[in-house]
């Protein structure tokens, strides 16, 4: 198990273009691609800039194709997909390549040895790529970048007669203007002007999913560099708007890349953790946490590629990702950022895309989760000002809920929660049909209902409010979870209670992993009689080395592989894909009911050990959104997801301690 991502050797394309490396900038921009520098994703290249932080993301550069010219041979060191062909083949010189601290990539032509460092400059959507090339033969050569690029949507495709350019350059780069904005690429070496379309560019992994995948990329020109020196020190500057970028020269670049090595790993200087497991995930968690515009605060992007900051993923990802690594004033302005934005007891389920268009707030445990962070936070700082400042919004979740609000969310005369359908996390739906339909009364929804109202009681002692009512409700919700959820055939929860037409109860026994909050919360409702049953179930049923699955095997809907075009792969989104973040709760539940013993920490500690080999797959140094429910479970999804992060390092650390 190499915890450092470093490969060494011969490359092989077909397996290399499933390990990638990401680093991001802190707005939601980033830089990301195959560890062969083969784009494999419509999301992949070299600058993709967040125009209106931390969405509205544009893929700018897409590449810089490296060539080594000695003599009348030119060397190509870049790879692209094209119709039927890879070409060029330049990983057939890659010596090695490695993604800590910062991506770095070693070329080798005879005694020529190349050497690039990829790293972002934080806050800025600026890429930095360094080069370093050492010629002890001092053979007359030539070096070349050709910088592919594009304007366009990270979402969506462009071809060459969709996108103009115009251009202004001079000596050491180029300045490229579209419609859509800016993109200026500066370098210590000389820029010549010789534009050429590349077309026809494909990326496997967009293929495999049933998405678009072909696409043009423009090349203004080249930077070039006639080599004369034993050791040459070189680099290219890709940024967007202007006004951010600063004159650069080699002594800038160096610098700027010091302080983003000092910067990545001070973040281990927060925390005491010292087992290089949670290191590592310490690092990874860095990525997520980002600025907001519209706010002007902290928010937690759900996951890389793709994913914006939603509610409900930032606060079950909030306790790993700020509190466990000691980030408390990114915890508080994380939590400032939905508290503002809070509306009749809702906070957002996620903000747009775009930056412009409105704030989703359909979901029923995004508010809930954020009073479950909300007494996270505070279990860590004793910070009683913040909670009191937090307070207001607390009340209006709670007396939303009690009352009813939006989506048919309400509480019922058994004091327990239902709402309506597409609101729970399993909120798939293709067309107008759910694919897992839970309108009605969920149960980690009423677990939540129970932990929230609790922690307010809490909050009130602490404060000086009066929280009569809460604790109240509590009492009735507890009295009736059992005799509503448990089915004691299984002997674990039902998943979800509803009522049809004609006023029948209907009460769905789908064995699936939301009923391990019952157990893992704070505050809990069964008996530790029950609480073992359920942990026994979910063992027996939903268990992976990489999570739980979202439906037992042995259900009919059960779907084992995650594959196809998005209709296929939604269906088998809840219905028996694997969710890495379940380990966190599951962990927590497990070491709980067997009473923190040595051996359910030890076993507890295995199965979070199962994640070390993965940080040199997929998304290299970080975890997965998903894995397949059937063996040998592959990973899929997106490549970098906050709660995976989050729950792995929260339950090693705050579970299991694995620190040293």
């Amino acid at each position: 198990m190499s915890l450092h991502a470093t490969y060494n050797g011969e490359f092989d394309p077909t397996s290399a273009i499933f390990r990638e490396w990401l680093i991001t900038n802190g707005i939601g921009g980033y830089a990301s691609s195959t560890i062969i520098g083969d784009n494999s994703r419509k999301y992949h290249g070299l600058l993709i800039a967040s125009a209106n932080p931390p969405v509205d993301r544009r893929v700018l550069l897409s590449s810089l194709d490296e060539e080594i010219i000695v003599g009348n041979k030119v060397y190509h060191l870049a790879a692209h997909r094209y119709p039927d062909t890879l070409y060029p083949s330049g990983f057939k010189y890659l010596e090695r390549f490695s993604a800590s601290p910062l991506p770095t990539f070693e070329y080798s032509i005879g005694n020529i040895k190349l050497k690039k460092n990829i790293f972002m400059i934080h806050g800025q959507n600026t890429t930095i790529v360094r080069y370093k090339l050492i010629n002890p033969d001092n053979e007359d050569l030539v070096f070349r970048i050709l910088p592919l690029v594009t304007n366009r949507d990270f979402h969506q495709l462009k071809r060459a007669d969709a996108i103009s350019f115009s251009e202004r350059h001079d000596a050491s780069g180029v300045q490229l203007r579209t419609v859509d904005g800016v993109l200026q690429l500066r370098s210590n070496m000389q820029f010549v002007q010789e534009p050429h379309w590349y077309y026809n560019l494909e990326y496997d992994t967009e293929r495999e999913r049933g998405e678009a995948y072909q696409e043009d990329l423009y090349n203004p020109g080249h930077f070039e560099r006639h080599i004369l020196d034993k050791v040459s020190e070189l680099y290219v500057v890709a940024s967007t708007p202007i006004s951010e970028n600063m004159e650069f020269d080699l002594e800038l670049v160096n610098s700027e890349y010091e302080r983003e090595l000092s910067r990545y790993r001070s973040l281990q200087d927060c925390c005491n953790l010292t087992d290089d497991l949670a290191k590592k995930l310490v690092n990874a968690a860095d990525a997520f946490i980002v600025h907001r515009n519209s706010t002007a605060s902290k928010s937690i992007l759900a996951g890389y590629h793709w994913f914006a900051d939603w509610g409900r993923d930032a606060m079950i990802s909030l306790p790993g990702l700020t509190l466990v690594t000691g980030r408390f004033n990114d915890a508080k302005a994380i939590l400032t950022t939905f508290s503002e934005q809070c509306s009749q007891g809702l906070i957002p389920n996620r903000f747009s895309d775009d930056g412009i268009s409105p704030t989703d707030y359909n979901t029923v445990d995004a508010s809930l989760w954020f009073i479950h962070s909300l007494e996270r936070y505070y279990s860590y700082t004793r910070d009683i000002e913040f909670v009191k400042k937090m307070w207001d919004t607390v009340g209006s979740i709670l007396h939303n809920y009690i009352e009813g609000t939006l989506y048919g969310i309400r509480m019922d005369d058994d004091g327990l929660i239902e709402q309506k359908g597409q609101l729970t996390w399993m909120d798939v739906k293709i067309g107008d049909r759910e694919i897992t339909p839970r309108a009605g009364k969920a149960c980690e929804i009423n677990a939540l209902w129970y932990n929230s109202l609790c922690i307010a009681n809490l909050f009130g002692e602490l404060i000086g409010a009066d929280t009569k009512q809460y604790l109240e409700i509590s009492r009735l919700a507890k009295s009736n979870f059992v005799d509503t959820f448990w089915n004691s055939t299984d002997k674990c929860l039902y998943d979800c209670v509803s009522v049809d037409e004609d006023m029948a109860v209907i009460k769905d026994a789908s064995i699936r992993p939301n009923q391990i909050f019952a157990v893992s919360l704070p505050y809990t409702m069964l008996n530790p009689d029950k609480e073992k049953m359920i942990v026994e179930k979910v063992v027996e049923e939903l268990l992976t080395p990489y999570g739980l699955r979202t439906l037992s095997p042995a259900d009919s809907q059960y779907i084992g592989r995650y594959r196809g075009d998005r209709d296929s792969r939604d269906r088998a989104y809840h219905n028996g894909t694997v969710w890495p973040w379940l380990l966190g709760p599951f962990v927590t539940a497990y070491t709980k009911v067997h009473n923190r013993s040595p051996s359910s920490l030890e076993y507890s500690r295995q199965l979070l050990l199962n994640f070390g080999p993965h940080f040199d797959e997929a998304g290299i140094g970080t975890i997965s959104e998903i894995f397949d429910g059937d063996t040998p479970h592959r990973p899929d999804g997106c490549i970098s997801q906050a709660w995976s992060v989050a729950e792995i390092l929260r339950a090693c650390v705050e579970d299991v301690n694995i620190q040293s």
